[in-house]
């Protein structure tokens, strides 16, 4: 395939910042609005002492009300963009933009199309949301709107041209129908720089929206280092699945032949949404890597521990943090899934607006 100038960048590249979403009060969030905006908070907190965040809010009170906050926990202000646009939910790893660099490191945002992961739900304002954040100033490189449809939590990338995905997902007829795996991987390669591309067959999470993204299955931590969920429960309905995808990570290859240094994450006890007893995705592969740190989902289970001991191995020089996420997969997604990192040369100088966007 002919790959462009552009190279998709990995999460380990230096960041200026995370976008996160903020929940409207009317949204789905709303019977549970005090504990995602607790976790959100926590992730702030965390993420501002190494670099900045930048948060789209639903209206003028919330950007005030979350500006006492922030001020009264000691978050720094120049580490604190806020900009109030629409959004229809808070999941910023699917509806931000996909940083690619040329190779005079000059960035470029990609803005794909979201629709709520195949139309399963309303996305018409999070579709719009990256543009609108260009029109208050916020972004430091250009914006390339692009119609195929495509989610940041879908790939992940070792930053040299290898993509890591799912066939569920990006094969998915809900996403761009009329494309065959063939012709999407041209795409991927002419916008993303992309010219390899391991696809996992296998895999998936009871309670999962997103049809087997890949950051709830398996993250690339280093160039040649896998981190993946393994189920060791026989009795457990995603045992099979998760076998299998296990031993096709096994016989993936390094551009080299080597194989890639895979780290087990544990699986953690079933988590059952306490209104209609639906299984619950909970996942320690929804990890975030920010600059010195990685955010670690967490589910108050014994499990936890064990996923932070993993992680410890796979990032010995980062912090580990860990953030509960009981709350977040609630509503069927975790930690990675509510943030999407911003790399170094994308982000505006320091920038305050209050005008409400259209």
């Amino acid at each position: 395939m002919t790959t462009s100038t552009y190279r998709l960048l990995p999460e380990w590249y230096p960041q200026d910042g995370i976008q996160l979403t903020w929940p409207r009060p009317d949204g789905d969030w709303q019977a549970l609005l005090e504990c995602i905006e607790g976790t959100l908070a926590r992730i702030v907190i965390a993420v501002t002492r190494y670099q900045r965040v930048l948060i789209s809010v639903p209206d003028e009170i919330t950007r005030t009300r979350l500006t006492a906050t922030f001020d009264a926990y000691g978050v720094p202000k120049g580490q604190l963009l806020m900009c109030i646009a629409p959004s229809n939910d808070t999941w910023a790893r699917d509806h931000g933009p996909i940083t690619v660099a040329d190779e005079a490191g000059v960035l470029q945002l990609m803005d794909y199309t979201f629709t709520g992961w195949g139309g399963k739900f309303p996305a018409d304002s999070d579709n719009r949301l990256t543009q609108r954040l260009a029109e208050a100033g916020l972004w430091n490189c250009p914006i390339t709107s692009r119609e195929l449809v495509l989610e940041g939590g879908a790939i992940e990338t070792d930053g040299d041209g290898t993509l890591l995905t799912t066939e569920a997902c990006l094969l998915n007829p809900n996403r761009n129908p009329r494309m065959s795996k063939a012709t999407l991987e041209q795409q991927l390669a002419k916008d993303l720089g992309v010219d390899r591309v391991l696809w996992l067959a296998h895999g998936h999470l009871e309670g999962d929206d997103t049809d087997s993204h890949i950051d709830t299955l398996a993250r690339f931590c280093n160039p040649t280092t896998i981190a993946y969920v393994r189920c060791d429960d026989p009795t457990d309905p995603h045992y099979a699945a998760l076998q299998a995808m296990e031993q096709e990570l096994q016989a993936f290859r390094q551009r080299n032949g080597e194989p890639y240094r895979l780290i087990p994450l544990p699986w953690p006890q079933a988590c059952h949404a306490p209104d209609d007893g639906r299984r619950l995705p909970a996942t320690y592969a929804n990890f975030l890597i920010i600059n010195g740190a990685v955010l670690v989902p967490t589910y108050g289970d014994p499990a936890d521990v064990i996923a932070l001991n993993a992680l410890a191995v796979a990032f010995p020089e980062h912090t580990l943090i860990p953030i509960e996420c009981s709350h977040v997969i609630r509503q069927h997604g975790s930690l990675h899934c509510l943030t999407m990192q911003l790399p170094q040369g994308t982000l505006a100088a320091a920038h305050q607006t209050a005008e409400e966007l259209s």
